[in-house]
């Protein structure tokens, strides 16, 4: 397998070219990809293809910059993949986004695929996504296990626009639509690899509210808001500018993904290429120089491993920008000993990782391929990134960013600790580990509130004799039978249905929601009998009173918390050791 790129100048000298070409009788595909939006010129390409080579087929993009070799192309670039392998093959298939939905789509792939014998691998070109990829990436999912998938989004000179085109062979230049491209052979080997580099800001945002790819709201607050509050990112024109370095991170199907926000919108929203679901927890991201260089030295001998006979890469147009006009191909030079390649800049990429296919945003995506395998040889080393024109300041401030983050998060994380610590200290009686009175005073408030739509109970329950038990056997045994009813009382509050306080002394408080004064008996009589087989280590077994009463429609916390008493003091009164009822 091997490649012969031609650069498009004039129909004429193209002609000539490919007439060179004539005498390969290999098995041939052509690959094209037009810098920036030439319909006229690209319809010349493929006319002249199609004379030259009637049975072989072609298929293309427009892109933000194309890529031969890992170095940036001539603004129309051709490239002929010449197959060694009489069984290795490529089918193309282009379908219509205005005419089929993802489903449809989907289908018709995953059919074709299982009536392809020895598909390992299956390429796309998107045109920008006029709705969110998410369906289309989740009915992939029953391709064959071990064929890759990978690919690009189509893009043009003006990353910010939504002009872009695909084509093929069996297909017209189409602004809305998908060429899908297998590859087939017994000796046919493929591996791809996808790197991203970026790196996350300090804090976590939960996504509170979003509608497929339109993400509303972030801790509940415009999602625009994060990007104005902490990068200073005007809701304006230059939005997708200003936002484009700093994509949304997060864990998507087992894998990091990136996504850049295309779009602010009036109603403070933003608007990404693929779905994120409420709940999903992502960062703003930033280009750190030296973590995008390690991760791509790391990528780039998994590749040189493999030993490929060609590379197709695809490469985001953020990270175009990012290194900026003078060097745009500097980080994939790693790859350029490696093997011939060719790929363009994209508008976002796809990229399979196990079963689940991936849209990723910011990201570079390289797929190898050979034709039987390679025995051992002497390849020259990756280059080495060396006279990075990035200044410096970039990567310290990057690494600024990231050692205080860390000592915020380290920071925050002890201010956390500290405050449960003083919440639960300002609600929590110390010896029994129970709600304090002012809290369950505060909760039984709570309820009154909210008493015409649904009903409570309270229980009062004492230790009988319990000056008793502190005289005879003194205060620490004490201490354990009032802990021992405390554990007891836990017991019930499985759910949040019930809370149970300590009143003060061995009085204790049980407010059980929902709940009507018969369920409340039970509970009442259930705690008394436990209380009742208790053992300890000195004392002989203790005793409980308690008075139930359950909400009327005037009450207040007066009148309950007296009428409740006055129940318990009548358990007393005739005889302890029972509940009774007022």
């Amino acid at each position: 397998m091997r490649q012969v790129k031609i650069d498009f100048a004039d129909v004429i000298s193209f002609e000539k070219d490919l007439k060179k070409l004539k005498q390969l009788k290999n098995n041939k595909i052509f690959q094209i990809y037009s810098k920036g939006i030439n319909p006229d010129e690209i319809l010349q390409v493929c006319g002249k293809i199609s004379e030259v080579f009637p049975d072989d087929i072609y298929f293309g993009c427009s892109t933000a910059g194309n890529i031969v070799d890992c170095q940036m192309s001539g603004k129309t670039t051709v490239v002929c993949t010449l197959f060694e392998k009489q069984d290795t093959r490529a089918y193309v298939f282009q379908y219509d986004l205005y005419e089929q939905d993802s489903d449809s789509i989907t289908a018709d792939i995953l059919k074709k695929e299982k009536q392809t014998p020895n598909v390992k691998a299956i390429e796309l070109y998107f045109t920008i996504p006029k709705k969110s990829t998410t369906p289309f990436c989740n009915g992939l999912k029953g391709i064959s296990k071990g064929v890759h998938i990978f690919g690009g989004v189509s893009c043009s000179d003006d990353i910010s626009s939504d002009q872009c085109l695909v084509f093929s062979k069996n297909g017209k230049i189409s602004d809305n639509g998908v060429v899908v491209v297998f590859y087939s052979g017994e000796q046919l080997y493929i591996e791809s690899i996808n790197t991203i580099g970026w790196k996350p800001l300090w804090r976590d945002f939960h996504v509170t509210k979003s509608s497929g790819c339109v993400i509303y709201e972030l801790d509940n607050i415009p999602a625009f808001d994060i990007y104005h509050k902490y990068l200073n990112i005007n809701n304006d024109e230059n939005f997708f500018y200003n936002a484009l370095e700093f994509p949304l991170l997060y864990e998507h199907n087992g894998t990091t993904c990136l996504r850049t926000p295309v779009s602010s919108n009036k109603d403070g929203s933003i608007t990404v290429t693929s779905d994120i679901d409420v709940g999903s927890t992502v960062r703003i991201s930033y280009g750190d120089p030296q973590t995008i260089l390690q991760s791509i030295e790391q990528d780039s001998h998994k590749m040189l491993n493999f030993q490929p006979d060609i590379m197709h890469i695809f490469s985001c147009a953020a990270r175009k920008t990012f290194w900026g006009s003078a060097e745009p191909t500097y980080e994939i030079y790693p790859f350029k000993n490696i093997s011939p390649s060719c790929g363009f800049f994209s508008h976002g990429e796809f990229m399979r990782n196990g079963e689940n296919l991936n849209q990723h945003n910011v990201t570079l995506v390289v797929a190898g391929m050979k034709e039987g395998e390679k025995i051992a040889k002497n390849i020259p080393p990756t280059e080495k990134m060396q006279g990075i024109s990035k200044k410096p300041l970039v990567s310290r401030l990057a690494n600024f960013i990231s050692a205080t983050s860390l000592e915020l998060e380290e920071i925050n994380k002890k201010l956390e600790h500290v405050n449960q610590q003083l919440t639960q200290a300002a609600v929590i009686d110390g010896m029994t580990g129970l709600y304090n009175r002012k809290e369950i005073q505060f909760q039984i408030e709570q309820e009154i509130k909210i008493m015409n739509t649904r009903e409570f109970s309270l229980i009062m329950l004492d230790i009988d004799n319990f000056k008793q038990v502190n005289d005879v056997y003194g205060h620490q045994e004490g201490d354990t039978v009032i802990i021992s009813l405390a554990d007891i009382l836990k017991s019930f509050c499985f759910d949040k249905k019930i809370s149970a306080g300590r009143w003060g002394g061995e009085e204790f408080m049980l407010l059980l929601r929902n709940t009507a004064c018969s369920e409340a008996l039970e509970v009442a009589e259930s705690v008394r009998k436990l209380f009742g087989l208790a053992v300890f280590p000195n004392a002989k077994p203790q005793t409980i009173s308690l008075g139930i009463t359950e909400s009327k429609g005037r009450d207040t916390i007066d009148s309950l918390c007296t009428r409740v008493d006055l129940a318990l003091y009548e358990a007393k009164r005739t005889g302890k050791n029972k509940a009774v009822t007022l």
